[in-house]
């Protein structure tokens, strides 16, 4: 009797832990849904405003100051990186030239250089544009060879002490009336004729709006992501524990084809800065970052895997991938970002998330069948 009563109850405990514990794992599923729905909501923002921006639109020819009256004048500027925003500008013509005081709402830049960043590191210090200061802001005075086009516009970050590539771009439709002395066409309404009726009609649809398709990668029409990096690539230093971490990444570049996995594993070793990328494919054989090839790690077939340096945050910077899907080998061009605001925990990772429901799954499956066997027993009994 009393061995009966004692696994009655051990029964019993078994039950009510397996219920409890089955619970618990409907308990997490929403709540682990919620806290998901909030991480890509966050990212989503956070790359909102990271990403770099068009700054020109459909059809626009370029301004010059033949056609503008002598004068200063408020004008809309805009860049395509949100962390280099124009926050007001004054286009000033004079004699045939033109130039434009910029406001920068932060202290992060200390130099702007008209060309590009790699022309910028090999010019001579005079040749770089300093700013003054204004409530906080920083203020340049830049050459303008015409409004209505990108304009290349290194600028030199006082943290990070480096050149980065952006594009400005004045709209001359934001002069006053009488600043012009022609009358420019309405350049929002030829870009959304053409995106209404591109697709169906005769209109070509802008190269920015394509969409890639299926198709495989075509190396002559590839995005050039720039000029490719020098040297051995140094991984950027981390204000973070070693360990394992969760990282968003962004790629551009190539047909648009091939993917890879985000957030994405982060390494963070003596203090720097490795990713551990996975493709979307099993055809990626290597990867060039400056001077440096990275092979593929995965050795079993499944899809290509590689780990590379962090050479910058925040910013994008070019790598070549070396794909044999369509039989010979070709190297194709891509741009890869990673985001600071986006490092999180690994189970952010996707594949890290999946193995969480596969030891849930396999704890349910495992305290099912001592409770089988448990009930079994107290049958027998």
């Amino acid at each position: 009797m009393r061995s009966r009563s004692a696994n009655s109850m051990k029964a019993r405990s078994g039950m009510v832990l397996f219920v409890v514990l089955c619970f618990l794992a409907l308990l997490a599923c929403p709540v682990q849904a919620q806290e998901d729905a909030q991480y890509w909501e966050n990212v989503q923002r956070i790359q909102s405003s990271i990403r770099s921006t068009r700054t020109a639109r459909y059809g626009m020819t370029p301004v010059y100051a033949d056609v503008i009256k002598d004068g200063v004048y408020p004008v809309e500027g805009s860049s395509s990186s949100t962390y280099f925003r124009i926050a007001e500008a004054v286009l000033t013509v004079s004699e045939g030239r033109m130039s434009a005081e910029i406001t920068i709402p932060s202290m992060s830049y200390l130099y702007v250089f008209m060309g590009t960043a790699a022309q910028a590191r090999k010019a001579p210090e005079s040749d770089w544009i300093g700013f003054r200061e204004e409530n906080g802001h920083t203020v340049f005075t830049i050459p303008v060879e015409a409004l209505n086009k990108e304009i290349d516009c290194a600028a030199y970050s006082k943290a990070r002490k480096k050149w980065y590539n952006r594009k400005i771009l004045f709209d001359a439709s934001s002069l006053p009336e009488e600043a012009l002395q022609v009358t420019l066409p309405d350049y929002q309404l030829i870009e959304d004729a053409i995106m209404a009726y591109g697709q169906d009609g005769d209109l070509p649809v802008p190269t920015w709006e394509k969409d890639a398709g299926p198709q495989e990668e075509d190396p002559e029409s590839s995005e050039d992501p720039g000029e490719l990096l020098e040297g051995t690539p140094q991984p950027v230093e981390l204000d973070y524990p070693d360990g394992e971490y969760s990282i968003e990444v962004n790629m551009v570049g190539g047909s648009g084809r091939a993917s890879i996995s985000s957030p994405t594993l982060l390494i963070v070793r003596d203090g720097k800065a490795y990713a551990k990328l996975l493709w979307s494919s099993s055809h990626y054989d290597y990867m060039i970052i400056g001077d440096t090839t990275y092979y593929n790690l995965t050795k079993d077939g499944g899809n290509s895997t590689f780990e590379i340096p962090i050479p910058i945050l925040d910013e994008g910077f070019p790598v070549i991938a070396d794909t044999t899907a369509m039989g010979d080998p070709i190297e194709i061009r891509y741009e890869l970002s990673f985001y600071y605001m986006t490092i999180g925990s690994k189970g952010e990772i996707p594949q890290e998330a999946a193995k969480k429901v596969l030891i849930i799954a396999a704890a349910v499956l495992v305290l099912g069948g001592i409770l089988n066997y448990l009930l079994k027993r107290k049958r027998k009994v």
